[in-house]
Parts: C-alpha cells; structure tokens; sequence
C-alpha cells in the first residue's frame, strides 16, 4: 500500500520510503499472516526448525552461560567494529583448514547479518554520476535473483540484470545459465554478483560459469561478490559437489542465516583488507559494534569442530529429503498443469514454472492467498531489466522447510487452482 510521507525529504528518505517490491512484500506476508494465522506459509526465507540443530545450539548456549568470561563477552562488551576477534580468528583457521583459502585476520569482517553487509557493498562500490542514477552499477549476470538486492542502492538503477539462458530437462525440469553472449560488463560496471546457490530458483551457477566470470572481473578490475548464504563453506545446502575458491579479486558474503539462525543476525564478509577496512569504517559509523549472540556461538561451534558435522550430517540430509518430499507431491498432485521444476541444487526452494499460465503469477498468489496459501510470486525477482519477457510472469517460489503435511496440503490446493486456471483459460 502506497503511503505519503512529508514532501521535503531527503534523497535517502525519499529512496527507502518510496514502493519497492521487497517492502510492499513483507508488509503483505504479515498482514495475511496477522488476518489468518494458520495460513500454510510456503513463501518465506526462513530456514526450517531442526531438532538435531536446536538441541546441539542450545547445548552451546548453555556452556557460555555457565562461564563467567564468555558470559561477559556475550552481554557486557562492546566487540571490535570489525567484529569479535576470537571469532574471526577462528574463521581464518577453518578456512585456511576446511576450504584452503589464503585468508588472514584483516580479510574477515563481521556484520548485523548479511542484508547489511551488502547494503554497505553495494553502497561502497556503486559511484553516483551527480544526479539520481547510478553511474556505477552492480550488474547481475543471471535473473532471477534474490529480491533483497533489489532496492538496496542510494541511487536509482544501481541494479543491471541480465536474463538467463534456459535449458530444457527431462523429468519437468529446467535449469539456467548465464548468457554470456548479451552479458555486459563495461566501464560502467562496478562489480558482478552472484548468489549461489541461487534463492529463489534453488540453482548452483557451475564452476566453468564462475571461473568466466572471476576473468571477466578480472580483466576490468572489479570485485565478483559471491553470496553463499546457502551454499559453501556453510550451512552447504547443495545438493551436488562443488567447489568454492576464494580470491583477492574475490568479495564472499556468508550468514548464519540460513544455517539456522536468522535470530542472531549475523553476516561475515571475506574480501581484501581495504574492503574489510572500509566495511570496518562504515560499521563503526552505522552501529558502533555488532551484536555478540552469533559471533559467540559461532566460535563456540568452531573451536569444538562441530560446524562441518552440524552441514554434512544434520541440515544437508533434512533439506534433502524435504526437498525429494516435495518434488514427489508436485508430481502427484499436478499431473495434467504443464509445469516444470528448476532442478533443484542447492538452498531450499522449489522455483516452478507454468508455461502459458493464463495468468500472472502475481494473481495466482492472490488467489492463493485466498485459500489459505502463501506462495512467493515471482516477477519480483527478475529486477534491473530494461524489459521483462512473459517467463517473469509465470513462476512462482516455494520453500520446503514447513512440516510434510503442510507441504501436502499446500500442494494439492496449489495443484487444484492451477487446474482450474488452466481449464478455463
């Protein structure tokens, strides 16, 4: 719902009170939420409730209340504008160990979660021409992405995107790729950024596509921003091997999020020292220190080697086998709808496509809405496009972290209007 604010704003007022997708998004989740609160939720990012996950947090938890001088560091100090210095050196070794990055203490910062951090990134590398545009942009080189980005430049079109190049599966399945050969990366690049795996289509952009991109980057002197939010080296949420190098021409973003603790807003950014110090800079400006809950478990679960036991043993296979459950119901209950999945490698979205939709998917979410179903529709996620074809308009996301019967449920009555939807055109 469009709302007035006073008309002598700021710029800054005026561009983060403005409509934008992400902010009409949420208010209309909750809203739904509040009217019907046993909604089937299938649309949002949170992670799902692991009782193996919980149960080794909590034990954790326990340990530093217990001590009076990690207690102290939890509740009665301010940590260092770069973040907790125990917990990123304990970084440094499980990266130097685990994923045989050549990382140090000045390549690490820490963040109140990594919406922020990419709000400072984005921010710090987009260079404004003088006017309301961006000089300087952040280009995408594969739509859809993720909707947080979207609006998190100062200026006007900060955000290039690029459309994907599909292809065609057996077993109703696609998947993306980027099209390099309308890919533009120009002087007025500031850097390329990926997600992988990819929220909202669940795809892992393939080793051969990151290392064209890492030379490109190279070749014109930017950073590739690389968000693993989902991905590796945590919570590694992907479904198939892949390998994650990091580089001083590299910026990865990584939370604790999506391992299971979107509570304790946390984000680490691994870059080369000058951007780790400007993050620095800005974080002490923007929030003097950051929180101390998720830098205290983190190292808790690090210095007790428990983190990569916690991916491989406890998330990957619960996110495997809801994601195969839900696979198996969109077969059961849309036989007869012509759609087809993404195939799903990594995080825990299933992104679908029905092609030929006789409507959009923003009304498909409204009629679900109705039913007591939210969806995510999915032309929000296709942004800085000059134009967007009629694929936008016809997926939608949904996520696999609710319980099996919510699932089901959500499915079949998903499955049953679209059915209807299709039958009368």
């Amino acid at each position: 719902m469009s709302k007035k604010f006073p008309e002598n704003q700021t710029r800054f007022s005026q561009r983060f009170t403005s409509d934008s997708g992400i902010v009409s998004l949420m208010e209309d989740l909750g809203q739904a939420l509040n009217v019907n609160p046993d909604l089937l939720f299938m649309g949002g990012g949170n992670p799902a409730r692991i009782r193996g996950f919980e149960d080794r947090i909590a034990i954790h938890l326990q340990q530093i209340a217990r001590n009076p001088e990690t207690l102290n560091k939890l509740i009665g100090i301010y940590q260092s504008p770069q973040g907790s210095e125990e917990c990123i050196q304990a970084l440094v070794k499980y990266f130097r160990k685990q994923c045989g990055w050549s990382v140090s203490e000045k390549n690490i910062a820490i963040t109140s979660g990594s919406q922020s951090a990419f709000f400072l990134l984005i921010n710090m590398l987009a260079q404004n021409g003088g006017g309301e545009e961006a000089q300087k942009k952040i280009c995408f080189p594969i739509m859809p992405e993720y909707l947080g980005y979207s609006d998190q430049g100062i200026d006007h079109g900060t955000m290039l995107g690029n459309l994907p190049r599909v292809e065609l599966l057996d077993k109703n399945q696609f998947k993306y790729h980027i099209d390099f050969s309308s890919l533009a990366v120009d002087e007025e690049t500031a850097a390329i950024c990926i997600s992988r795996p990819t929220n909202p289509s669940g795809n892992v952009i393939s080793g051969e596509e990151v290392e064209q991109l890492t030379l490109l980057a190279q070749r014109k002197g930017i950073p590739l921003i690389v968000d693993c939010a989902y991905g590796n080296p945590f919570p590694g949420v992907v479904y198939e091997q892949v390998e994650s190098s990091w580089n001083e021409n590299s910026i990865f973003v990584m939370s604790l999020s999506k391992l299971g603790l979107p509570g304790v807003r946390t984000g680490i950014v691994v870059a080369k020292e000058d951007y780790i110090e400007q993050i620095t800079r800005v974080n002490t400006i923007m929030n003097l220190a950051c929180g101390n809950l998720g830098p205290s478990l983190l190292t808790s679960l690090l210095n007790a080697n428990e983190l990569p036991g916690l991916c491989d043993e406890v998330l990957l296979p619960f996110y495997r086998r809801r994601r195969d459950f839900a696979l198996k119901q969109i077969e059961k209950h849309m036989q007869g709808v012509p759609y087809r999945v993404h195939k799903p490698e990594g995080a825990f979205f299933l992104w679908l496509w029905f092609e030929g939709m006789p409507i959009s998917s923003a009304e498909l979410y409204e009629r679900m809405k109705q039913k007591g179903v939210l969806i995510m529709d999915g032309e929000h996620f296709f942004f800085g496009l000059s134009d967007k074809n009629r694929h936008a308009y016809e997926c939608i996301r949904l996520t696999y972290c609710q319980s099996e019967p919510v699932i089901e449920q959500a499915i079949r009555l998903l499955g049953q209007e679209l059915k209807s939807v299709y039958e009368l055109g």
